[in-house]
This record gives structure tokens, sequence and C-alpha cells, in this order.
């Protein structure tokens, strides 16, 4: 074995993410791109002509962190709810845009903050150009948002099947149209509910072009099994350096897109935000209900955007050293709990029932 190869490899594989470079856009406040930290986006998923429904979930994704919110607009009539958003919440705003090319235009009337279109739906170049005309009359970026089930029509005539390829294809085609029109204020979106096609289609657009890049993998499931495929998927685009903007697509609630996307982030070193919980799977030698106390400091500490690792561990014989990376942490054994710091035992003897309590004014006595 050529040690001294083997151990360049290790050193390449261990190095520091280096993200694509990327032309910079800005969307209401939030720049996109270049040499911008990664945003997380969700989407509203309330009908939206219930206003006060809609601005409550708006008001939920703002609290998790999500840094741009985008609403579906099935219909011209429901703009009428976007300048409501706009003066309630100060998150930008993203209409998202399928078969009715004018929804986009009264969109864009109310001065939203940006557009989502997909040209496989709209399917008409026309239709396409006009969007783009009206998109720099009123500076408004847009996302070129291309999904592997439906391609535009005449793509697909020469490909024969949806892949990555036609994929690029379309993005590619589709800016043209913007550029022939002067706007350039655009990101793109590759998305495949295949995690294979998916990496495929942002690898072969990133090789070709430097507009700036919404990474995720759409259609990923439920929250469970949805969050580990995207993780799985995004992970991979963003070690790769792709990626400027990313959603989690998850049946459910959200608010649970927003931390999961923090979550891959985090664990993949590109933003720190919120407290990262350390705790052991548990074993024979944990005498406390561990899986109980972390759910639940879990949702105590939901809200905190400082960050920390904190450690919550089943055994106080092992656990500051297996949670050696903790700024603070506690371990039960099997009558009393110890807090530790960086490794170091700082306090022994705490009773069971009040070492949580005693971990949370610890992390706030950090982040205040």
């Amino acid at each position: 074995m050529n040690r001294k190869n083997d151990k360049s490899q290790y050193n390449k594989a261990i190095r520091d993410i280096e993200r694509k470079k990327t032309k910079k856009i800005k969307i209401g406040s939030i720049a996109v791109g270049g040499n911008a930290p990664i945003v997380v986006q969700s989407m509203l998923k309330t009908n939206p002509e219930n206003f006060q429904e809609t601005l409550t979930q708006a008001r939920d994704l703002k609290n998790a962190g999500c840094e741009l919110i985008r609403i579906a607009l099935p219909h011209e009539d429901t703009c009428q709810i976007l300048p409501f958003l706009r003066r309630e919440i100060d998150v930008p705003i993203i209409g998202d845009i399928h078969f009715n090319h004018k929804i986009a235009l009264k969109a864009m009337e109310t001065g939203i903050d940006a557009i989502r279109i997909n040209p496989g739906t709209i399917n008409n170049v026309r239709k396409v150009r006009e969007i783009a005309k009206n998109a720099k009359e009123t500076k408004t970026p847009i996302r070129i948002g291309i999904n592997i089930g439906s391609i535009e029509k005449r793509i697909l005539k020469t490909k024969g099947k949806p892949d990555a390829g036609s994929m690029v294809e379309s993005a590619l085609y589709s800016i043209k149209l913007f550029e022939d029109e002067g706007w350039t204020q655009l990101k793109v979106s590759l998305k495949a509910s295949d995690i294979f096609q998916t990496i495929k289609a942002y690898k072969i657009f990133a090789g070709v072009s430097d507009y700036p890049l919404h990474i995720g993998i759409t259609e990923a499931g439920p929250v469970f099994s949805g969050a580990i495929k995207s993780a799985v998927g995004i992970g991979i685009l963003l070690y790769e350096g792709i990626g400027d903007t990313i959603r989690v697509s998850l049946t459910g609630n959200p608010v649970y897109e927003v931390i999961a996307a923090y979550h891959i982030l985090r664990d993949l070193g590109l933003r720190k935000r919120g407290i990262n919980i350390i705790s052991c799977p548990t074993c024979g030698r944990c005498s406390t209900n561990l899986k109980e106390i972390v759910e639940e400091f879990e949702k105590d500490v939901a809200n905190i955007d400082k960050h920390l690792n904190v450690a919550i561990m089943g055994c106080e014989v092992n656990g500051p050293g297996e949670a050696r990376e903790a700024d603070i942490g506690i371990a039960f054994g099997a009558n009393k709990a110890i807090l530790f710091s960086k490794g170091d035992i700082i306090r022994t003897g705490i009773p069971k029932e009040m070492a949580k309590d005693l971990l949370k004014e610890e992390i706030f006595n950090r982040i205040s």
C-alpha cells in the first residue's frame, strides 16, 4: 500500500468544502449566490385565500429561521394576499406559478419579492418571454424551476424521456429567453425525486453556468424518510460545493423543513445556527429515560438561534469522553448526574431531576 498516497486521499476527503462561485442576486433583503451564506427556504402549505392561517404559518416559519418563503398562487385572485403578507412579515415572499403566466404578471404588479416559474407547465415560449420582459420592468428576481416530471414537450420530442440532461437543456433554454430580454437576476433549480438524477443534473449545470442554484430533492416524502432522503441528496451536492439556497421538501409541517435544512448545513459546517444536541443511543448501562429527556430538551431549545454543542449522555463514565467536543453537557449515573464542558467534569453529585434544568441554565448563561 502506498501510505503517502493514502494519507493524501484522506486529507483530501476531510478538506473544507469549497463552494462554487456563482453570480450574486438579491431577493428582497436576502443575498443569494456569490459569497453569501447558503439560504434556507420553505413553502407555505395553507390555502392562500385564508389570510390569517397563512400569516400564522408564515410567522412560524420565520421563527424557525426560514429566510425565504414561497407561496403557491393558483389563481390571479390569490395575489390579493401578497400585500398583506409583505406588510405583516419581513421575510421575502416568492410566488410559485404554474400554467397561467398571467398570475406571474399580476404578482409582479403587487411588488412581490421574487417569482418561481416552471417552464414545463407554462410550456409556451411567448409567455415565458412576456414574464421575462415584465420581470425586467419590475426588477423582479426569477427562479427558473425545472422539475423532471414536467419537461417541455419540445424537449421530450428530441430527448425521448425526462432525465438529468433534459432538465439542464430546459434550464439553459429558459435562461436564454430571459437573457434575450436583458434580465439576468435569475436562480435555477433542477429537481427530481430520484437522488441520482438530481445530483447529475446539478453537476452538469454547475459545470456550464454560474447562475445561483436552489437545491433540493422534490417530493422527498414524509418527515422522517423524506428528511433522510433529502439529507443524502442535498448533502452530496453541498459537499461538492453546489447550492446557494436549499429546501427540504417534506409532506408535513413546513417548520420541519427548516429544522432539517439547518441540521444539514450545520452538520456540514456550512452554517452554525441553533443548539446541536449530542446524545448517546443508550445501552444497558443507561439507568435514565434518556429518550424522554432529550425529546423534551430539544423542544425547549428549538427557538434558540445561537450555536452551541450540547451533550446529553446516559452514562457518567463514558459520557464526557465520548462528547468531548461539547461546549456543555450532562451525563447521568445510577443516582446522580455530572456536568461537563469540553470533556472536563465541572460539577458532580447533581440530583437527576435537576440536571436538565441546570443544563438549560448553563446554556442561557453562555449565549446571553
